[in-house]
């Protein structure tokens, strides 16, 4: 019996001496946070379209003036007499590097049957945060 103690110890010391050691993985370096500005969108309207059926679409358009269209995407679809009033105005949020290049953002819009047409604003390269708000008329 004193074998088996004796030899069973022997077998845990063994174990526990020779055993896998776990390393902690070395950490993995952050990306460098990048500058951004933020530009928000408002889309409202002051007027009564009530009777107005015909469908609008609304995209936000960012562009900078070296390299072309950065984001262009279409954000709401309805009937002009859905657009909202002040109120109920839709706000968007984008961020955008802060590169040191001026850009033009704003809405585009096209109305069915009628036309296509734009809201736009400059964003100097310096301007961190920009509001650009569209009263619809």
């Amino acid at each position: 019996m004193k074998f088996y103690s004796t030899m069973a110890l022997i077998v845990a010391v063994i174990c526990l001496t020779t055993s896998c050691k776990k390393e902690k993985p070395a950490p993995t370096p952050q990306p460098a946070p990048v500058a951004t500005r933020t530009l928000k969108f408002i889309l409202y309207t002051n007027q009564d379209f009530s009777t107005d059926e015909h469908n609008i679409s609304f995209a936000l358009h960012i562009s900078n003036h070296n390299s072309g269209i950065a984001f262009d995407s279409t954000v709401v679809s309805f009937k002009v007499k859905d657009i909202p009033h002040k109120a109920n105005q839709l706000v968007f949020e984008k961020k955008v590097p802060l590169d040191g290049a001026d850009l033009t953002a704003g809405f585009t819009y096209m109305i069915e049957n009628v036309g296509y047409s734009w809201h736009l604003d400059t964003v100097a390269a310096n301007e961190k945060q920009k509001v650009i708000e569209y009263p619809f008329e």
